[in-house]
């Protein structure tokens, strides 16, 4: 054997030793995001009940690439991490970039070449530091080819490199990296970048929900976050990126803090999977849970925990709703801890929670 070291013996060492360098010491990720169109206030979140809080959403620019935030965010993203941490100094925000509403083929496009991701990444840089923000949060929903997961691996890389040479030129910690991602390891079969991913990443956000919904499966009620039991789950999601390669200390468990609801057919069939005809209420069927905590008390709706498929669900009338109550919360961040011994986990999102704070207390609570 040659006494030579060769170029990819020297790159896998370098990225382990960047990794020894980044590794954020997090035990615990209890989190959620906020948003300024939730219409609540961020001095409002009962921030001890976090030990991260991601501000959403910063934009990407379609020319130039760079991260940006608009006029009206300004202000509550500029003073998001000093608002937040009154109630909980020891708390961490992260900003987060992108989101459902944002247009993925600017990502595609900044991803697929160098010099459109140094623009992004110098610019997340800058924008974090100059907000104070703990870390950064990509959520590119989604990647949808082999090239774009490549790219999207290429972008994680170069991004860990950039925030560990300007640590080292400030002397300050580094910044946090996170990444929403899809609800299982691959993309309709397009496999995420795995070794990026974990060599780069603090940690992901598994966006275990938005399984079912009347916009898409309008013609039967479903569990739109089921965790098992159901021909698509949670679980199998979190045990297909641990299957990956992903250490499950790399992975936080999303949680909705809303739910869907349609109209069934017959109000004397309301199960789950029973027929239905759409939405039950507006457009899309999206409900917070301080909605449907109304919607409950205002018809004296009728509600059920389902523990096999670990969902909660309520009907009055040829209205159904399916979401996570209490109970199937605790159950998830149970799961999340003692069956997976994941990370943490985080919700989507704060405000639903805001009229008494039961979701984000049963998950705090369960973890401990």
């Amino acid at each position: 054997m040659s006494s030579k070291l060769t170029l990819p013996f020297i790159f896998s060492a370098l990225i382990f030793l960047i990794h020894l360098n980044f590794s954020s010491g997090q035990t615990v990720v209890k989190a959620a995001y906020w948003f300024p169109d939730s219409g609540f206030p961020a001095a409002s979140i009962n921030s001890s009940l976090f030990t991260h809080l991601f501000c959403a959403f910063a934009d990407l620019n379609t020319t130039t690439y760079q991260v940006t935030v608009s006029s009206s965010n300004s202000a509550p993203f500029s003073s998001f991490t000093q608002t937040v941490q009154q109630k909980n100094p020891a708390v961490k925000t992260l900003l987060s970039i992108g989101g459902g509403n944002s247009n993925p083929a600017t990502f595609a496009a900044m991803a697929s070449q160098a010099t459109r991701r140094k623009a992004f990444i110098n610019s997340s840089i800058t924008l974090a530091r100059s907000y104070n923000f703990h870390g950064l949060d990509l959520d590119w929903e989604y990647p949808s080819s082999t090239t774009e997961m490549t790219n999207f691996g290429t972008l994680l890389t170069e991004w860990r490199t950039a925030v560990a040479n300007e640590s080292k030129t400030t002397g300050k910690t580094a910044l946090l990296l996170a990444a929403a991602v899809f609800r299982s390891a691959d993309y309709y079969s397009i496999n995420y970048p795995f070794q990026s991913i974990s060599n780069s990443l603090d940690w992901i956000n598994v966006m275990a929900y938005d399984f079912y919904g009347p916009g898409w499966f309008p013609n039967n009620t479903a569990p739109p976050a089921a965790l098992s039991a159901s021909s698509v789950n949670g679980d199998a999601g979190i045990t297909s990126w641990i299957k990956a390669g992903l250490a499950p200390k790399k992975i936080v468990l999303g949680l909705p803090f809303y739910g869907y609801a349609w109209r069934l057919l017959d109000a004397n069939n309301h199960g789950i999977f029973a027929p239905a005809n759409g939405s039950g209420i507006g457009t899309y069927g999206d409900q917070g849970y301080s909605q449907i905590k109304d919607f409950i008390s205002q018809n004296a709706a009728q509600t059920v925990y389902n523990a096999t498929v670990v969902t909660n669900y309520c009907y009055s009338g040829k209205t159904w709703i399916g979401y996570d109550d209490t109970q199937s919360i605790s159950a998830k961040v149970s799961y999340a801890k003692t069956t997976k011994g994941l990370l943490g986990y985080f919700a989507w999102h704060v405000g639903a929670d805001s009229s008494n704070w039961a979701l984000s207390q049963a998950a705090a609570s369960t973890w401990g």
